[in-house]
């Protein structure tokens, strides 16, 4: 806690997903201040709007989470926006934080960074080693962009910032907008809405065979916080629970946990998205002490009844 006390903390899309789960974890652990502006207050686009927005509010320690996101349809749609806007939001804030004399900055990059076939599991020193896949390509470069930037500004202004690699992350309070959602909160609203009205199948993007790796928020808000505390180098670090699932088995695995008992239908005519993902997580244990520990099974529970709730 001392490592916190009288700290200045900036969370950068601290309205969204991620970035509440990390403000409720950051109060916990009494920093100074806290600061989560909205789009209205801090527009990242605008150089000027970020230069002042931290002359005024001095923070000494930034967490980078605001993005724009979405799954494959989103992706495959806007990959221009997605390209622009995440690496315009995050080169101008780091560059600013560093004019500021900001103390830390840590960023959230994407695995949708690393290539689309690399070697499973991925490990943090195969991100170079080929091209992402090509539906989500523009926005996991963009993101990528800012590791480069952070390992040069370490190297010329000694500026420390440190760059982690979330895995896809799920949990209460997730996007369910079917438009720009990822796959668990999709799912979970397909089966649901579906059982509702006693619809016979559930129609699913791909063939089901691609595998993914889940998060739960708030192990990842832990993983992010523990590395801003413990962590100064400028290697990357995967976050994730290092345990692989097909898309097939998950559908299988929320259809039970929602009640759905009818049929699902795979479109195979809609893209799988990268083939295989799943993290070597090795590294964060080993720099700064960090392992998720929400099992998927219990995680989905909690999530599924934050929805049905609403």
């Amino acid at each position: 806690m001392s490592f916190w006390s009288g700290r200045r903390v900036l969370v950068t899309g601290g309205g969204g997903f991620l970035g509440r789960a990390l403000v409720t974890a950051l109060e916990r652990r009494g920093p100074g201040k806290i600061f989560a502006p909205r789009a209205a207050e801090l527009d990242l686009r605008e150089r000027d709007d970020v230069r002042v927005y931290l002359e005024v509010e001095k923070p000494d320690l930034i967490v980078h989470g605001a993005a724009v996101v979405g799954g494959i349809g989103a992706n495959r749609a806007h990959p221009g926006l997605f390209f622009y806007e995440n690496a315009i939001m995050g080169i101008q804030l780091i560059e600013e934080a560093r004019r500021a004399g900001v103390a830390k900055f840590v960023c959230l990059g994407t695995i949708c960074a690393y290539p689309k076939f690399t070697p499973v599991p991925f490990r943090e020193d195969e991100l170079w080693n080929g091209y992402p896949e090509e539906t989500n390509a523009p926005y996991g470069l963009a993101k990528k962009m800012l590791l480069v930037q952070l390992q040069a500004y370490r190297q010329e202004y000694g500026f420390d910032g440190i760059y982690l690699l979330p895995v896809n992350l799920y949990g209460p309070g997730d996007n369910f907008d079917l438009e720009t959602s990822h796959v668990i909160p999709a799912m979970i609203r397909k089966f649901l809405e579906a059982k509702a009205a006693g619809a016979p199948e559930v129609v699913l993007w791909g063939d089901g065979s691609p595998t993914r790796e889940f998060l739960y928020v708030e192990d990842a808000a832990e993983g992010i916080l523990g590395a801003a505390e413990r962590y100064d180098g400028g290697a990357p670090v995967n976050l994730g629970s290092g345990e692989e699932l097909s898309i097939r088995d998950l559908a299988g695995h929320v259809a039970r946990e929602t009640g759905f008992s009818g049929a699902i239908r795979w479109d195979a005519s809609k893209p799988n998205g990268q083939p295989r993902r799943k993290l070597d997580v090795t590294r964060a244990e080993e720099l700064f002490g960090w392992k998720s520990r929400m099992p998927l099974s219990e995680g989905l529970r909690r999530t599924i009844a934050w929805f049905a709730a609403r």
